[in-house]
């Protein structure tokens, strides 16, 4: 008999899992949205390492319109006023045509939505109650629906609200102490920088990212930006007084439309007290965005999702948890790392950075322990 599978959300991570399901024949799912429609907001992009391509590509990625997305060879990294300190080769985690890729997080979406029927994704529908049932899960929406399934993966994002119902408990994400802004910057304005790589830009308590999201070259540039939950201040005066204060090169990256939002991390993980409910993404972890991992972990734990059911396992939430936890701390240590060397205020320290990171990033041992750990499946 076909196991039936329910998905809450329609992210990165829930369309994933989808199109794994998709073809098993022992499966049948359905994808419940809380929105009426997809948010397809075009600048927005996204960085995927290896381990995400790999499984990506079982679903037909790479016959994905190779315009549509990037493959930088390298990470450059900067001080103040564009001085490169050093360079990162990407291609040593590339394998055949699993390579780093860089794209709209819109293109990613339409590529694994347009995959599934018209009816495996229902908007609308918010989770009201659950009920364990002779070996099944009830599901209780808001408007009054209702449905039976056999698991529930939640993938709802860090405002998850499903897991607080479901595990009758308030779950509230933690501020990081940081804002993002993103805007789209053209090819010709990029000229102390090479539009090729990925650009990391380090300056006082703010790191900035930039990297070409298709092979026209748009480039996507987000800032992190060290700012207090209570400061009040529009986005051009925090730029004007952080970023622009210490760089005033810088003002031609923002001329274009600015979007902003504060940067919230979770709690702890925590296994569901309900049978054979799942999280994945930022449903379960959300990570600081210094190690570029938020979307391709999502596709990692739909994956691992799928492997277990797929193989029957008798413990799923055990075995889930316990690799999804293990991964999951080795990102956020790392992480942080990330974030306390990108923002770096004191002169000395920052030759100190500079001078350890130039000898890193050329030691095989030390780049496949830090990195390589991080792009395995």
């Amino acid at each position: 008999m076909k196991k039936k599978i329910a998905i809450i959300g329609s992210g990165i991570g829930g369309l994933t899992l989808a199109n794994l399901l998709k073809n098993n024949s022992n499966f049948e799912f359905v994808i419940y949205e809380k929105e009426e429609a997809f948010n397809l907001e075009e600048g927005f992009g996204i960085q995927l390492s290896v381990n995400s391509i790999i499984i990506l590509n079982k679903i037909g990625f790479n016959q994905l319109n190779k315009n549509q997305k990037y493959n930088p060879a390298k990470l450059d990294f900067f001080s103040d006023n564009f001085n490169k300190i050093c360079d990162l080769d990407l291609t040593i985690f590339n394998s055949g045509d699993c390579k780093y890729t860089t794209l709209k997080r819109s293109i990613l979406i339409n590529f694994l939505k347009e995959k599934l029927l018209s009816n495996s994704i229902i908007f609308g529908k918010k989770i009201n109650d659950i009920q364990q049932q002779n070996g099944k899960i009830n599901i209780h929406f808001i408007d009054g629906s209702s449905d039976k399934v056999d698991y529930l993966i939640v993938a709802d994002g860090i405002f998850s609200n499903t897991k607080s119902v479901i595990e009758k408990k308030i779950f509230k994400p933690n501020y990081y102490g940081a804002i993002a802004i993103r805007t789209q910057i053209k090819n010709q304005d990029v000229v102390n920088l090479n539009s090729n790589n990925i650009s990391l830009i380090m300056l006082s308590n703010a790191h900035m990212v930039l990297y070409p999201i298709n092979q026209q070259k748009e480039l996507n540039l987000v800032c992190i930006i060290r700012k207090k939950l209570g400061d009040k201040n529009s986005t051009n005066t925090i730029l004007e007084n952080t970023i622009l204060k210490e760089d005033k090169n810088l003002i031609n990256f923002f001329n274009g439309d600015l979007k902003s939002w504060p940067i919230y991390t979770s709690n702890n993980p925590i296994k569901s007290n309900q049978k054979n409910v799942l999280y994945i993404g930022d449903a379960f972890h959300a990570f600081p965005p210094t190690l570029a991992q938020g979307a391709s972990q999502a596709i990692v734990s739909a994956n691992e999702i799928f492997e277990l059911i797929n193989s029957n396992h008798k413990d799923i939430s055990n075995v889930y948890f316990k690799n999804r936890i293990k991964k999951t701390n080795q990102i956020y240590k790392r992480s942080k790392i990330n974030y306390f060397g990108f923002h770096i205020t004191s002169p000395l320290l920052k030759i100190l950075r500079n001078f350890f990171l130039k000898r890193l990033v050329k030691n095989k041992n030390f780049i496949q322990s830090y990195l390589g750990k991080i792009y395995k499946i």
